[in-house]
């Protein structure tokens, strides 16, 4: 079975390797944070703010990829972005004292979540969307969005390390737990190695004007609009916290909490190669509504589970459902704009995401400070299924060039 879309290009080959290696990095870091966190004596408080931190770090950082990419180029930043990494992993593993850690989560690479919410994402969505025709272009973000879950799922089974440095090498549990931020610092090594193998030709057009947001002002601002509820729901189930409530409500070992974890990074890449199938039958918007809904009833439900078993089933189902509209709204944004406003709309509609994903933290770490019932999953479901529907009133008949039949066009 072919893998990647025809023509795909070396630097997107560059770029899906890249990906994997940050992907394992956030798939154990986003299991052992809240643990490190409080094994340096901080409550879940702490924990919500250094997620926040890390969050609102990322929508800073994007929004100078916005201003500056092209001015700096795209391959110099993703180097850059490399470098950021391994300092962002040396400063964890040094560091105990807490602002130090928030100012360090702020300025880092440091991910919550498996899911790419980095200054790296802009910039490799812009240059993936550059490396196929439109008719590969979900596939192709596709693949991108499956390397990550599927080597973030390996990720979390790694998460599972610091018992095993335990019994073998007679660790306390804040060295094998600090073990794990050299072993992040390794990959950002790799990836900075990498990424300067992408051809200098990347930022020859640096200096250049590109078109800003014209034709599609409205559309993009929308979108833009639209993504940050669904962002702020997304951030209060964010996956630090979710394996911190996992922890306590169900007192799960690591191995257990990373196996878990494993299989739902699983379902969830084995849903991207579903995901393009369905929208080439049901179109993109009406791809990403309808497996999000089902996926926003399970988080709400989750609270309500009598017993791991059930808990355990409805993780999984969410996790087949809940990322399928990540290649599909990649794709979307890029389709409804002309190329000239790609890395405009891309930088813009990643703004407010970032933003609402990143306050939404530490609402949550309050939340389950207040209550072990698990109120930020029910909070975080219904808003999603909010932006669901919204996005479907105002976007059904708004196709892309692609999806249209002939003779008519997008209303």
């Amino acid at each position: 079975m072919k893998l990647l879309p025809d023509g795909t290009t070396p630097e997107a080959r560059i770029i899906f390797v890249g990906r994997g290696l940050r992907a394992f990095g956030d798939g154990f870091i986003s299991l052992l944070l809240p643990l490190y966190v409080t094994a340096l004596g901080y409550d879940v408080v702490a924990v919500g703010a250094i997620s926040t931190a890390t969050l609102l770090g990322s929508a800073a950082l994007t929004v100078l990829v916005g201003l500056y990419a092209q001015r700096i180029g795209r391959r110099a930043l993703l180097i850059g972005a490399a470098l950021l990494m391994i300092a962002t992993g040396i400063g964890f593993l040094l560091e105990r004292d807490f602002w130090p850690l928030i100012l360090i989560a702020f300025i880092g690479t440091m991910n919550p979540s498996p899911g790419d919410v980095s200054l790296f994402y802009p910039l490799e969505q812009a240059l993936l969307a550059e490396s196929v025709p439109p008719a590969q272009r979900t596939a192709t973000f596709a693949i991108y969005s499956l390397i990550g879950s599927l080597v973030a799922a390996l990720g979390a089974l790694a998460a599972a390390l610091p018992e095993l440095l335990q019994a073998w090498l007679d660790l306390d549990r804040l060295k094998a737990l600090q073990a794990m931020f050299a072993l992040y610092t390794i990959l950002g090594l790799f990836t900075y190695y990498l990424y300067r193998r992408l051809p200098a030709r990347l930022d020859r057009d640096r200096g250049t004007k590109k078109q800003a947001l014209g034709p599609s002002r409205r559309v993009v601002f929308t979108l833009a609009a639209l993504f940050s509820i669904d962002s702020f729901g997304g951030g209060l189930i964010v996956q630090s916290l979710l394996a911190l409530w996992l922890f306590e409500r169900f007192g799960l070992s690591l191995a257990a909490a990373g196996a878990i974890f494993f299989w739902m990074g699983c379902f969830t890449a084995i849903s991207y190669l579903a995901a393009v199938k369905l929208s080439r039958r049901i179109g993109l918007v009406r791809t990403m509504v309808f497996t999000h809904l089902l996926a926003n009833f399970c988080a709400i439900a989750l609270p309500f589970a009598p017993n791991l078993s059930v808990a355990v089933a409805l993780l999984l189902i969410r996790a087949a459902l809940s990322q399928m509209d990540v290649p599909t709204r990649s794709s979307y944004v890029m389709a409804v704009v002309t190329p000239e406003e790609r890395a405009a709309a891309a930088s813009i509609t990643a703004l407010p995401r970032s933003l609402a994903s990143a306050v939404a933290p530490l609402f949550s770490g309050w939340l389950f400070a207040l209550s072990p019932f698990g109120w930020p999953l029910v909070a975080g479901g219904a808003l999603k299924a909010i932006y669901d529907l919204l996005l479907l009133a105002m976007f059904r008949r708004h196709k892309p060039p692609e999806e249209e039949e002939p003779g008519r066009s997008a209303a």
